[in-house]
């Protein structure tokens, strides 16, 4: 039995968690907005057309921002066909995922789904077919009150009050040859330092995220990050990073996956970090990871692709990836990833959030459902609350092919100083053995109690369907036992664990 020490210590912070953290995505891909989050004709649907029981989901999901509107469409979008009477605007086809976009859920009726949500707003500005110019109008049609043109047509369309975006993303991807406008390092730069630095000309407190690397396997990795944030330092405030995981028939290296994302934050921080010592300065540029997630690439390469010239779908089923115990539980090591590197990990969107490689599923005028990958996410966003702790993890190793010898216990904690409250994660990696976890408490006092959840299943294959939609879900673990400050619990193969604590006499 693999066995692992942990140490539950408040004063061992990382940083603070920022609710940001917590982010999803919803790109007009697919079928995340038309049949996803709105279906005027669904027995739940609101006056506005979005599905209530999707709505009811999100909520409970605990979703902080979304990051809207792409992702590679993006790269393609006219901002402007998406405002305005509905009936007005025109249609338009999506090169990046080769559909119509009939541009009836624009830039108003996410908003206006979002205050029902309770998510805030990251938008994107196109800076593939498009530039500064196009991203100033897009901001000040957002957020002045009113006296311009622009402010004056967002008040006719419906609006009053400004939308007051706060964080804006220059672009998507521009690495990637795949997209749309995709430039040099150095050309990216370029515009992106021109357009941050006209964009804060007009509100000098707006948070903007320049592209990072598309992926960390990209050959431009590390020096696009240099390049871009040569030009940019002292213009943004976010790098981005993506990554997407999937099992290519390796098991035991997929359960690794949070090893590979540590080693790309570790990376992008040390890159940003030289180019500020180099600058001489003393701002630190945090990292805003806003695309993240498993997605079974492979499969749309490979068989889900549209093509054609006179073939453009309406909201195709695209990327409807459904994940398994297996993935859930990778899922979950990526989210301690996240919590690991909080101090400058400050922002992250899960990508995406309905139908498209996503946590909720839906049927057109039939249910929605939670995906195992739902509650991983769902738990850490209501418990993660205050600061991340560095639980100082002891672990036996094992060896894999991708990605060296890895620990087979993975975690992070959380600790809550007004409530007096935390929380452990933890993972266990084994396929075939359960594993043995001590948690030192000690550091909480004498009055300290415990719960913990586990998500596990003896088939690692099985997920959640619209006939058995709650085939995979946590459940308690009965093996969780507190002696004198010390915790043990014993972790079956494959699994992700959510530990509570309370320690009432140091809040």
């Amino acid at each position: 039995m693999p066995h692992a020490h942990l140490t539950l210590n408040p004063r061992s912070s990382i940083g603070p968690i920022d609710r940001r953290l917590f982010g999803s995505f919803i790109e007009h891909l697919g079928r995340a907005v038309y049949d996803g989050i709105y279906e005027p004709g669904h027995p739940s649907a609101d006056e506005n057309g979005f599905r209530g029981d999707v709505l009811e989901l999100v909520r409970e999901l605990g979703v902080s921002t979304i990051r809207y509107p792409g992702g590679n469409f993006v790269s393609g979008f006219r901002w402007e066909d998406s405002v305005g009477p509905v009936e007005k605007r025109p249609t338009r086809l999506d090169l990046a995922w080769h559909s119509t976009e009939s541009n009836e859920v624009g830039l108003h009726e996410f908003q206006t789904w979002l205050d029902a949500a309770g998510s805030e707003l990251m938008l994107a500005v196109n800076l593939g077919t498009r530039g500064t110019a196009e991203a100033l109008d897009l901001l000040e049609y957002a957020n002045l009150a009113q006296g311009t043109a622009l402010a004056d047509q967002r008040r006719q369309n419906g609006r009053e009050a400004p939308f007051d975006v706060r964080m804006w993303c220059l672009g998507n991807e521009m690495d990637g040859p795949w997209q749309l406008g995709h430039r040099s390092a150095d050309d990216y730069g370029k515009l992106a330092a021109q357009t941050a630095r006209a964009m804060r000309s007009f509100d000098p407190d707006l948070q903007l995220v320049v592209c990072g690397s598309s992926s960390s396997t990209m050959p431009t990795f590390g020096e696009w990050e240099r390049v871009v944030l040569g030009h940019t330092y002292d213009d943004v405030d976010f790098i981005s990073c993506h990554a997407y995981y999937e099992d290519l028939g390796d098991r035991a290296s997929f359960l690794a996956s949070g090893v590979d994302m540590d080693r790309f934050i570790e990376q992008v921080v040390a890159t940003a970090d030289h180019v500020g010592a180099v600058r001489g300065s003393s701002k630190r540029i945090q990292l805003s990871f806003d695309e993240w997630n498993i997605w079974y690439n492979t499969r749309f390469e490979n068989v889900d692709k549209i093509a054609g010239v006179d073939n453009w779908p309406t909201a195709p089923r695209l990327l409807e990836d459904v994940y398994t115990v297996t993935d859930a539980v990778v899922f979950g090591s990526l989210m301690i990833s996240l919590l690991k590197h909080a101090d400058r990990v400050t922002s992250a969107s899960l990508a995406q959030l309905v139908n498209v490689i996503a946590p909720i599923m839906t049927e057109p005028g039939g249910p929605a459902w939670r995906q195992t990958t739902f509650f991983p996410f769902a738990a850490t966003s209501a418990s993660a609350v205050g600061r991340a702790i560095d639980v100082q993890l002891q672990s036996d190793s094992y060896a894999t092919a991708k990605y060296g010898t890895v620990p087979v216990i993975d975690a992070v904690g959380a600790w809550n100083d007004d409530a007096g409250t935390g929380a452990v994660y933890v993972v266990n990696r084994s396929e075939t053995e359960a594993a043995e976890v001590i948690i030192d408490l000690s550091h909480l006092g004498a009055d300290v109690s415990i719960t913990a959840q586990t998500l596990s299943d003896p088939d690692l294959d099985a997920a959640n369907t619209p006939t058995d939609p709650d085939r995979v879900r946590p459940a308690a673990n009965p093996t969780v036992v507190i002696v004198a400050g010390i915790a043990t619990i014993t972790l079956p193969p494959v699994s992700w664990t959510e530990v509570l604590v309370t320690a009432p006499l140091i809040a």
